[in-house]
């Protein structure tokens, strides 16, 4: 049976870092700077011998309705309506304020069991304002330190009063390997990347029909990677939303920049990244530079070309220009799915669900041995590899050595003198003939052994 707590409490307080250390990593962004922290997060957490499932929200605050204040007051009250208990976590060394007494007014109202957390409380500084915590009336304070993991004992004792007694499951069952048809189940992880305000978050929400994610017409709403689990048609997915990425030189702000790191992170925990662009300025140089960036890092993609429904000319003239703009701008992805949508609209959305799929299933392709030679042989008589320094390049024989990137070890005479334009004119050849449009390639050179190399060494 599992069980949910929702780190509450105002901005500033300490709630994401407690959030990190319970997980046990920092996938929670932490910055001096209040506000952090937007849409909630969910992760799964340990303290001692308890597990449960932990909920970062936004800091508690006031806002005008429709703002984006007042909306990351709506994502934390959904996470409360989710939560079986509550930490409500104060910062000891500020001492209470009239916002803490406000908002434990609003945990109280929320009917459900609540952990006072002082948290800070390292050294003398944080006695005083741990004491204080008394008069919210939310039983004896916690007193905590997130960061050096100090009375982490004391949490443990009080929150293993609140869950329920655990439930005996077979010790086995996840000792052992998964079988193909598992792994063919599993969820595909996706991340959904592009430039600021192209419209990721809205397509999210379409994609789970909630307003999951915050939304808003300025750019650089999200901040955090936030993960969310959907089903379509059946299949599993857990899709992660990212901050907007910017040219590295307009970068300035600290928090900007553990944004985008944050976004790099989920991209190459992804199996599958969708690019999106905005359709009224698509193919910018920053979305060429995000795309070579997924293809460096072997993922498969996914083009989406988000706004669709604002575009006059929508016909399937607009789309060839698409594909041949696709085409002739990334040529190291060439044949990449390119599928137009709309996020606000809810247009095109199960084809490029299905096009997620199939690139997943090509990025796993795997080639046969003697398929894979046949293929060589016929593209070395139509081409062969040019001669450097007056001697012939012998190219030997390939094969694959892993999937997800297809890649392949192509063994022959001097691997040092193999030019570049001669590998791409080999994966492109490849791509055409095992149909892998789209799909990151890669081929390493490998010199034959010469067995007859130590008498040579022996002679001289």
């Amino acid at each position: 049976m599992s069980f949910t707590i929702a780190i509450i409490g105002r901005p500033n307080v300490g709630k994401s870092t407690l959030f990190n250390r319970l997980v046990g990593q920092k996938l929670a962004l932490v910055d001096d700077l209040p506000g952090v922290t937007r849409d909630r997060r969910e992760g799964e957490a340990r303290l001692g011998d308890l597990e449960f499932t932990i909920i970062d929200t936004a800091g508690l605050d006031e806002g005008a309705k429709g703002s984006l204040t007042a909306r990351m007051q709506e994502q934390t009250e959904a996470a409360i309506a989710q939560a079986d208990a509550l930490f409500f976590v104060v910062d000891a060394r500020a001492g209470l304020t009239p916002t803490d007494r406000a908002f434990a007014d609003f945990a109280r109202r929320a009917n459900k069991p609540v952990l006072l957390v002082a948290n800070k409380s390292e050294g003398k500084h944080g006695d005083a304002g741990a004491m204080e915590a008394f008069a919210l009336g939310l039983g004896d304070p916690i007193q905590i330190s997130a960061e050096h993991g100090e009375g982490m004992g004391e949490l443990y004792d009080a929150l293993s009063k609140l869950m329920p007694e655990p439930v005996d499951e077979d010790e086995d069952e996840d000792d052992e390997p998964l079988t193909e048809e598992e792994a063919a189940t599993r969820p595909i992880r996706v991340a959904i990347v592009g430039r600021p305000n192209a419209g990721k978050s809205t397509f999210i929400n379409h994609l789970l029909g909630e307003e999951r994610l915050l939304t808003s017409p300025e750019a650089g709403t999200t901040r955090d990677s936030i993960a969310v689990e959907l089903i379509w048609k059946g299949r599993e997915f857990r899709v992660f939303d990212t901050a907007g990425l910017r040219r590295r030189s307009r970068i300035e702000e600290k928090l900007e920049k553990l944004s985008v790191a944050d976004a790099l992170r989920a991209v190459r925990f992804a199996e599958v990244v969708v690019m999106m662009m905005d359709a009224q300025n698509r193919f910018e140089e920053q979305d060429l530079r995000i795309a070579d960036l997924i293809e460096r890092e072997g993922r498969a993609v996914v083009l989406a070309v988000n706004k669709w429904d604002l575009m006059e000319s929508k016909g399937g003239g607009a789309i060839s220009g698409l594909r041949r703009d696709a085409d002739h701008l990334l040529p190291q992805v060439k044949g990449v799915p390119i599928v137009a949508v709309s996020g606000l609209m809810g247009e095109g959305i199960d084809r490029l669900m299905q096009a997620i799929q199939d690139a997943y299933a090509l990025w796993n392709r795997r080639v046969s041995t003697s398929a894979l030679n046949r293929w060589f042989e016929q593209a070395v008589q139509a081409n062969p590899p040019p001669a450097v320094s007056g001697r012939r390049l012998k190219l030997n024989y390939i094969t694959q050595t892993k999937a997800r990137p297809p890649s392949f070890v192509l063994f022959c005479s001097r691997a040092d003198a193999v030019p570049q334009s001669y590998l791409r004119y080999l994966i492109n050849s490849m791509r055409e003939n095992f149909e892998l449009p789209g799909t990151p390639v890669r081929i390493t050179l490998r010199e034959k052994a010469n067995p007859f190399a130590h008498k040579r060494k022996r002679l001289s």
